[in-house]
Parts: structure tokens; C-alpha cells; sequence
């Protein structure tokens, strides 16, 4: 039996094959012989019979996924949660570029989820979660898209890729947000007193303020070549895994940092974050200073706490030791607490003579707000000139979202480590 790539392939070689023929009439300025439209429509014929069998072959895997498939990321009930479970980015593309329509779990996604850009297909946030490159079958050198092309291909060799660390600390995320979004904050909070009996309660306020968020759009672009699209069988999980975590990367990044251009305000850039000096030329972050940072939060402040940190603080931890020379290890270093290192987080800061000094940050990451206010909208375009001659597809891929921190006082930051004597 003849499989679903196989038959891609053959109709590109049948297509190809009919196309020589009318360019090479069109090219002598003539009609097609006899012999030539009749290899013209056998040829057109067995492409029609080879795209009932791919829509055959489709039909048939969509069924399979829609039994076996389970929701990405978080889980979520409800008749739209199995939708998303079943929603294909692979499938919805294809049938997006092929018939300008989508079909089965990917069209009912869509009509409830209105993409804001023309000729955009909404994807769910769930299935996924920049960089431009492009996928061909022996470019770029440094890793072409070919090694995708399979003999018989075993599951895909992922690319080594940096920690999502703002949500594995426990960041709160809200997703399906729709206008501009004020999270009211209680500022200070009234008191409580012992009364005598049948006495006055002593009247005390509350004040409030709030955090205002609203959406920032952060994009990735792919190239992707006209045999990628007929041969690949990894191209759903480059379009879950890669592209989403570019989204989801420039998203942890600025949720850490940010503050750029068009960026978030993340936590190192929000005004009023307490910062502890380490020295004039910077310092060695031991003990004793992870003692301070753990005594700037509020012991009465609730919600998941940890420490986030550079590769170079955690090497320079694991390399203290005891007075018989033994390692303190990373859970002594740091008190028990959860730690994560993040290669987002500055490890190049100046501070006097000090150079290369790393930041660390420790506090209540609950506090961390991050906002979705789209699905992920992959924006197909066959049309751009650096594809359209070479019968290739740009994906671009947008995503809104916004990050805020409700109570920057729950933090605390260290930005002049030093790591190295």
C-alpha cells in the first residue's frame, strides 16, 4: 500500500511532468500536438486519481488522530479543549494553501477563533507554545532541511534549546484575553483590633491601585521549499515545537527582561525593583547574600518562590565547599529553594572594574502575569519573491501577549555577581 508521502510525491512528479509539456508548446509559441495533449490528459487524469487517493489517505489519519489525540501543554475541558486536542497545524496548512479552506477540527477552531490578520490561520495557543530561517532539503549548510526527508525516518532529533523558565516557576498565565486588561492591586490593606465587649471596632482602609496590560506582538518567520512540504513527515512538529517555542522564547525573555523596542516590561526593567549591591566592582554571590535575598521578600507573602539564575552562578555555586572541602551542592547554596537557570537572564553586565557579572533573581513568580490575547496566527504566503519562483511557502507566525508584575516588591535582584575569581 502506497503511503500518504509517497503519493505527495508522485503527484509533484506528475505535475512537473505535464508542466514541461505546455511550457514547452507555450515556449515555441504553438498549440500542443496530438501526442502532446494526449500525454497532456493521461497525465492530468492520474493526478486527479492520485488526489482522491491523498484526500482518501487524509481522511483516514484525521480519524486516527481524533481517537488518539490528547491535549496539548495545559489540559482543558469542555467541547473547545477537544478541539484544540485535535487540531492539526500540519493539515490545517496544507488544506490552507491547497483550497484556500480548512476542514474537520481546524475549521471549527477557526470559526470560533477569528484570526485579526487577512488571509491568517488561527492556531491554538495550546498547540504551540524571531528568527528567520530557511527549511530546504539541502540548505542551510549548517543543517539542511534534507536530513527531514525520510528513507525510513525514526522520530525527529530535536535541537538542543534553552529552558522555558518563567512558567515552570510558576508564573500565572491567562489566556483568551480580549481588550486592554487593569488587574486591580491592593495597595495597603487595612488592620485588625481586640475590642472590649460591646465596643467600637476601630475603622482602618484599604487602598488600591492596578496593573495595566494590553497586547504586544511578537513574530517568527520560516521558508520552507516546495519538496519540504511534499516529503517531510516532521513538518508538524516543526510547527508545533520550533516555531512555537521561538514565540514562547522571545516571550520568556522579555518577561525576564524585556523593556526593548515594542518589548514587555519584565521583571528587571520594572521600576521599584529592589536590587542588592554585591560590591563596588561586583561580588561573589555566596551564602550569606542568598540569605539577604531570601529576608527581602515578606515571610507572609504567599505563592510559589525561587531562585532564577545565570549557567555561571549556578558553575560558581556548585563549586563551593565546606571547611573538609567537600560541595555545599545547589540545594544548600540556595536554601532549599526551587532553582532554574535561564540563559535569557544578563550574564554581561559592568560595574566598576567588574565585567562579565551575572544577574539572579529570587522572589514569588506567581506574581508574574503573562497574557494571551491571540491564538497563534500562522500567515501562509506562496506569493513572496523569494518563493513564489521556487514554488515554496513563508509561514509567519504572530502572537499577543503581554507581560506584568503585580507586586514588584515580591522580587529581589542581584546584577553583579561575579563568577569567576
Amino acid at each position: 500500500m502506497r503511503t500518504l508521502i509517497h503519493l505527495r510525491e508522485q503527484r509533484g512528479l506528475k505535475v512537473d511532468a505535464i508542466r514541461a509539456i505546455h511550457a514547452k508548446a507555450a515556449g515555441e509559441s504553438r498549440d500542443l500536438t496530438d501526442t502532446e495533449q494526449a500525454a497532456f490528459d493521461t497525465g492530468k487524469s492520474e493526478v486527479e486519481r492520485m488526489e482522491r487517493e491523498i484526500r482518501n489517505h487524509e481522511f483516514l489519519a484525521d480519524a486516527e488522530r481524533r481517537v488518539e489525540a490528547e491535549p496539548i501543554g495545559e489540559r482543558r475541558g469542555g467541547e473547545m479543549g477537544d478541539i484544540e486536542a485535535r487540531f492539526s497545524p500540519a493539515k490545517a496548512l496544507a488544506e490552507f494553501v491547497e483550497t484556500g479552506r480548512l476542514t474537520g477540527a481546524e475549521a471549527e477552531y477557526a470559526a470560533e477563533h477569528r484570526s485579526g490578520r487577512q488571509g491568517a490561520i488561527a492556531m491554538p495557543v495550546s498547540a504551540f507554545m524571531g528568527e528567520t530561517r530557511a527549511l530546504l532539503t539541502t540548505a542551510p549548510a549548517g543543517g539542511p532541511g534534507g536530513n527531514l526527508v525520510p528513507r525510513d525516518q525514526g522520530t525527529l532529533i530535536d535541537r538542543v534549546r534553552p529552558t522555558l523558565v518563567t512558567e515552570s516557576l510558576g508564573a500565572t498565565v491567562l489566556r483568551g484575553l480580549t481588550g486592554n486588561l487593569d488587574l486591580p492591586r491592593i495597595k495597603d490593606s487595612g488592620q485588625a483590633f481586640w475590642v472590649p465587649e460591646h465596643g467600637n471596632v476601630t475603622r482602618s482602609d484599604m487602598t488600591f491601585d492596578k496593573v495595566s496590560m494590553g497586547p504586544h506582538t511578537v513574530g517568527a518567520e520560516y521558508e520552507i521549499s516546495r519538496r519540504m512540504l511534499l516529503q517531510t513527515t516532521a513538518l508538524e512538529p516543526i510547527l508545533r515545537n520550533d516555531i512555537a517555542f521561538l514565540l514562547r522564547q522571545a516571550l520568556d525573555a522579555a518577561a525576564i527582561k524585556g523593556g526593548g523596542t515594542n518589548e514587555p516590561i519584565g521583571i528587571l526593567s520594572t521600576p521599584g525593583l529592589n536590587v542588592l549591591p554585591l560590591g563596588t566592582n561586583g561580588g561573589a554571590l555566596g551564602l550569606d547574600q542568598v540569605a539577604d535575598m531570601i529576608a527581602a521578600i515578606d515571610d507572609d507573602a504567599d505563592g510559589n518562590r525561587g531562585f532564577l539564575i545565570t549557567k555561571n552562578i549556578r558553575t560558581a555555586a556548585l563549586k563551593l565547599k565546606d571547611g573538609q572541602g567537600n560541595p555545599l551542592g545547589l540545594n544548600t547554596v540556595f536554601a532549599g529553594e526551587a532553582v532554574r537557570v535561564s540563559k535569557a537572564m544578563p550574564a554581561n553586565g559592568t560595574k566598576g572594574t567588574g565585567t562579565n557579572l551575572s544577574a539572579a533573581l529570587y522572589g514569588i513568580w506567581s506574581d508574574l502575569i503573562i497574557g494571551y490575547w491571540s491564538s497563534v496566527d500562522i500567515l501562509p504566503n506562496p506569493y513572496h519573491v523569494d518563493v513564489a519562483s521556487k514554488g515554496g511557502l513563508l509561514l509567519h507566525a504572530f502572537l499577543d501577549a503581554d507581560i506584568a508584575t503585580r507586586h514588584i516588591e515580591n522580587f529581589v535582584a542581584v546584577k553583579d555577581a561575579k563568577t569567576s575569581p
